[in-house]
């Protein structure tokens, strides 16, 4: 039976009505409560110079049917800082975050992240991110191998060695200095004063004697702090650990896993 013009309109709008009516109890439980929407996630700053000051505001919306309470808003490093606007939003009112980036230190491509929690019952805590190329002149780069060193087992008044190599992957002359009196520093047999230079492209392995501390057994750490021209690295430290044993916990381990290592 083909129905008439009049009667397919009707049928056209009945279905509709129907549709309508059956989505809006699905719907209306949606819009209770806060929630929170940001114009954008992310903001790239593109190319800054080294040292540079940057911001960008996040602007956000509360498109919800309560007041939207912002709980905390912080950053990844500490070289971004985030600040709020308001602490509560009344629905369909905006608020802010302004975001600083200091690129002091940075160089190369930085990703920084800034956390925004609320009582937004579906999305509690948003991530939004800021990225930039941090453009830097010539200069020295420091690059040190390893960071950490485990040198062992170390007899009870004997001195122990580490070796570092230290790297200058920069254009520029690199210029260290290290802060450790009870250190002795060397480069192959020879004992280094400080400042010390290293070439750019070149790299230097050094020795580092470590104090021999009378009357001290089991697990030591030791610490080598550097100092450098690198602009984006100017300190550093290389950590070095080791156990010391005396002569009677070495002669009972001796003793006990003589007969194990096959030793007679």
């Amino acid at each position: 039976m083909r129905l008439s013009r009049s009667g397919q309109t009707v049928t056209l709008l009945f279905f509709w009505l129907l549709v309508l009516v059956l989505w809006l109890p699905a719907a209306a439980p949606q819009a209770k409560g806060p929630r929170v929407e940001f114009r954008e996630n992310s903001w790239n700053f593109g190319r800054i110079k080294q040292g540079e000051v940057v911001a960008h505001e996040f602007v956000f919306r509360n498109a919800g049917s309560a007041v939207l309470i912002v709980n905390k808003v912080s950053t990844s490093c500490g070289c971004a800082a985030a600040l709020v606007s308001e602490k509560e939003i009344a629905p369909g009112r905006e608020g802010r975050i302004k975001v600083t980036f200091d690129s002091r230190g940075y160089s190369g491509q930085v990703t920084k992240y800034v956390y925004f929690e609320s009582n937004d019952p579906k999305n509690p805590r948003l991530e939004l991110m800021i990225t930039a190329e941090v453009e830097t002149g010539p200069a020295p780069r420091i690059e040190l191998e390893p960071y950490n060193l485990d040198l062992g087992l170390v007899l009870e008044g004997e001195s122990s060695e580490a070796r570092i190599k230290v790297r200058n992957s920069g254009q520029l002359e690199l210029v260290f200095d290290i802060d450790n009196p009870d250190f002795v520093i060397m480069v192959g047999d020879r004992k280094i004063n400080f400042p010390y230079r290293v070439p750019a492209g070149r790299e230097i392995e050094l020795k580092a004697r470590l104090p021999v501390r009378e009357g001290r057994t089991g697990p030591q750490r030791e610490y080598l702090l550097i100092k450098s021209n690198d602009p984006a690295r100017p300190t550093l430290s290389v950590f070095i650990s080791q156990y010391v044993v005396s002569k009677e916990e070495l002669r009972r381990l001796f003793e006990k896993y003589a007969q194990v290592l096959g030793i007679k």
